[in-house]
């Protein structure tokens, strides 16, 4: 009869070790690698809280069950859920397991001599033999070490081996995901990201309640702004007359470092930032603010100054939203600003120069709520017409008014804005070396060749030469043959 076998229980110490030799090996990281991409997904398809909360807000406005749904599964949020950061940190972890060990031991094979010369040779590739003449292993030597190959000499056998570059660009790949991921954690913990549309002449002060959005870090907070001000002063755009294409942007600017300092004169461009030690200024757009002075039926002012507009298209076509909730009842005007204004059959007015040579705004006037006391938040570009009452179509160039039912607007002028990118990202040189190390490291495995050569003298004379190439990597046959020569003192 079979005797029954009972296998030992695993316990918490084995269960833990098989766990761990799971997770660190090199199929869990890439299959954790492939999770992280397709985890990212939905972050590019569905819109951000911290970026566009103006979407989120319509998404719980159009459909709030399924948006209370996705938020429940941090949708909205996807780069600073729980799940995505699990992935994130279960693959940090994978690769310290997998790769560290493996370079340790390559590190010591590194140091090592080459393997003993086999005894059966002719089992090799490209072996070949023939007659002594008792000078092989010195001038083996001297050819192979010219061509850095690491040598190992016993008696009258020669083991030569060459390509540890290949294994080292490989583990340097790795390793160098492994400080990609540092770079993009030590982003996320202590960077911030925001903008804002200042117009020129205005002052931009670094706090929270200047951004138009701002993003902090895990591990930051409004307290570690640095204290800075900017004015600016003057924006130049410089325009291809045939294409219409930009050539060039100059943004002048007055900068107060610290509270108390004198103002220094700084010229920003778009490759060449402000920077405060870890955050950096970008110019990253730029557009038109028209003028306005709207009065109400008594002649009172109840709004004035300039109101940005977003371009719409390479010439700068603008639209805005101009709202007048002290107006009674309140009013709002669905406006479209034309730089070089123009007409077009199909599509009505246009710009056909993104330069202000002739500009004009175009504006229909709406009656009712505003529903800026509603609660939910609204876009400051955009009226909401669903409840209102359109009682005017008109058009403007600077200087002109328009009376309607209620009050009176006057298109005043224009002023440039433009749109203040404020970075602060300390993790990016890490990314941006890990990148760097990435790539050589990959041409280094990719186009570094592994092989071996063994030459023995045998008691009877015979010279044997042979080689192994791992990977049947090509070259070796044409290597071998050129030492063979050599070695003979054939020409």
């Amino acid at each position: 009869m079979s005797q029954e076998i009972e296998l030992p229980e695993l316990g918490a110490v084995g269960l833990f070790r098989y766990g761990w030799r799971q997770l660190t090996s090199m199929r869990t990281a890439l299959i954790l690698l492939l999770m992280l991409g397709v985890a990212a997904i939905p972050g590019s398809l569905i819109p951000q809280r911290d970026q566009n909360p103006m979407k989120v807000a319509e998404y719980f406005s159009n459909s709030p069950t399924l948006a209370q749904w996705m938020d429940k599964f941090s949708l909205f949020d996807v780069y600073g859920s729980p799940w995505f950061s699990s992935i994130y940190i279960l693959l940090f972890i994978s690769l310290i397991g997998c790769v560290l060990p493996r370079s340790l031991e390559h590190f010591h094979a590194s140091r090592a001599l080459p393997p003993k010369t086999p005894r059966n040779l002719d089992r090799m590739e490209f072996y070949s033999s023939w007659k002594s003449k008792g000078n092989e292993i010195d001038i083996a030597q001297s050819a192979l070490k010219s061509a850095r190959f690491r040598i190992r000499t016993e008696g009258n056998s020669l083991s030569a081996e060459k390509g540890f570059t290949r294994e080292t660009g490989n583990l340097f790949f790795h390793l160098s995901l492994i400080l990609i991921l540092v770079g993009v954690g030590i982003g996320s913990l202590f960077g911030m990201r925001g903008e804002a549309i200042v117009n020129v002449g205005e002052r931009f002060i670094n706090v929270p309640t200047t951004y138009d959005s701002l993003t902090f870090g895990k591990l930051l907070s409004e307290k570690d702004l640095p204290p800075f001000v900017i004015t600016v002063d003057k924006f130049v755009a410089k325009y291809n007359t045939l294409t219409n294409a930009p050539e060039d942007y100059t943004l002048n600017l007055s900068v107060v470092e610290k509270p108390g300092e004198p103002p220094v004169k700084k010229v920003v461009k778009v490759n060449s930032p402000l920077s405060f030690g870890s955050t950096n200024v970008y110019l990253q757009a730029n557009g038109y603010s028209p003028i306005v002075t709207v009065r109400d039926s008594d002649g009172n002012v109840a709004l004035q100054g300039p109101i940005p507009f977003l371009p719409q298209d390479g010439n700068l076509r603008s639209i805005g939203a101009i709202k007048v909730p002290d107006a009674d009842p309140q009013i709002g005007f669905v406006a479209t600003f034309l730089p070089t204004q123009a007409r077009d059959a199909v599509r009505g007015g246009i710009s056909v120069f993104p330069e202000a040579l002739d500009p004009k705004m175009l504006f229909s006037i709406w009656r009712g709520d505003l529903g800026l006391n509603s609660g939910i938040p609204q876009s400051v570009y955009r009226i909401d017409t669903s409840k209102m009452e359109r009682i005017g179509l008109e058009s403007l160039k600077p200087g002109e008014s328009f009376s309607y039912d209620g009050g009176s607007i006057t298109f005043e002028g224009f002023v440039p804005w433009v749109n203040l990118q404020v970075v602060r990202d300390p993790g990016k040189n890490y990314a941006l070396l890990g990148g760097i190390v990435a790539i050589l490291g990959l041409l280094a495995s990719l186009f570094t060749r592994r092989r071996r050569i063994w030459i023995r003298i045998k008691e009877s004379g015979e010279v044997e030469v042979a080689g192994l190439a791992k990977n049947a990597a090509p070259g070796l046959e044409v290597e071998i043959a050129k030492l063979v020569t050599l070695l003979k003192g054939e020409k």
